[in-house]
């Protein structure tokens, strides 16, 4: 049986998540069902975008990903279902798919088109589970929808270069339980303006010269401890996504604070590069 996922931002106040994993329960008692996030913030499709990402692919080929974020039907936001890089995803045509469609082409899209469906204000049980069930079983794309060829790209997410290639302006995307702060700034796109120059990151009024590729790299184990960097200390790295992420070192966001707290960052607020 295939792994069912689901990435929303229902919360878990209310009775929404544990009404789809019943749902599905009913229709595939072995269904093996992982929580990827309930914690989106409402309608925040980079935020579900970003989590995706970085989720989908530990999870096996043929693993399906229902996506409860912006997900009641419009003429503009279409219920599709997506065959991309083996796994499935079920969704609306709100962009979510956008940050996977720019690196991978899809393999399939259709959009989902079931007979009777209900049209209710809980679209993501009473259509994606359905398509979802579908699909354990065996089910093909072609069943439950036509093709489609009007994936709406996720707007906002790149970085912008100025300046001749001088500078990158890039946003926050994303700040995690810790705070640390990720911007939509890759390495790779990082590298291929930098051509070996330095370079000089900024944060409102914070400057940073140095790009980690791991936390601890901030302490300089050659230093007596007293000397050295550490807990508290501000850091720049390239995350296991490697995005740009801006970091306090064992930092705790409910005590002492985390980076986006200390440096006065929020969801798209502007983070600069000027390469020297």
């Amino acid at each position: 049986m295939a792994i069912i996922t689901l990435t929303t931002d229902f919360g878990l106040k209310d009775h929404f998540v544990g009404a789809l994993k019943g749902s599905i329960y009913k229709e595939l008692p072995d269904a093996k069902i992982v929580d990827i996030s309930h914690g989106i913030s409402p309608f925040n499709i980079q935020e579900c975008a970003y989590i995706l990402e970085n989720s989908y692919k530990s999870f096996p080929d043929g693993t399906i990903h229902i996506i409860g974020v912006d997900s009641e039907p419009t003429q503009e936001n279409q219920h599709i279902a997506v065959l991309l890089d083996g796994h499935y995803f079920i969704t609306s045509n709100n962009g979510v798919i956008g940050l996977l469609t720019s690196e991978i082409n899809p393999e399939k899209v259709v959009e989902i088109n079931i007979p009777n469906p209900l049209h209710g204000s809980f679209p993501v049980m009473d259509v994606f589970i359905q398509v979802a069930c579908h699909i354990a079983r065996g089910g093909t794309l072609e069943v439950v929808g036509k093709a489609f060829d009007q994936l709406k790209d996720l707007t906002g997410f790149q970085p912008m270069v100025t300046d001749s290639g001088n500078k990158i302006i890039g946003s926050v995307i994303y700040i995690d339980n810790y705070g640390n702060v990720v911007t939509n700034i890759r390495k790779k796109f990082f590298d291929a303006y930098r051509k070996g120059r330095d370079f000089e990151l900024n944060a409102r009024t914070t400057k940073i010269k140095q790009i980690h590729n791991k936390y601890s790299d901030i302490i300089n184990f050659s230093l007596e401890k007293e000397k050295r960097k550490g807990a508290g200390d501000l850091l720049a790295l390239f995350n296991s996504s490697e995005y740009i992420e801006l970091a306090i070192y064992k930092s705790d966001l409910n005590t002492v604070g985390g980076a986006s707290s200390l440096l006065g960052l929020d969801y798209r607020d502007t983070i600069t590069i000027n390469f020297l």
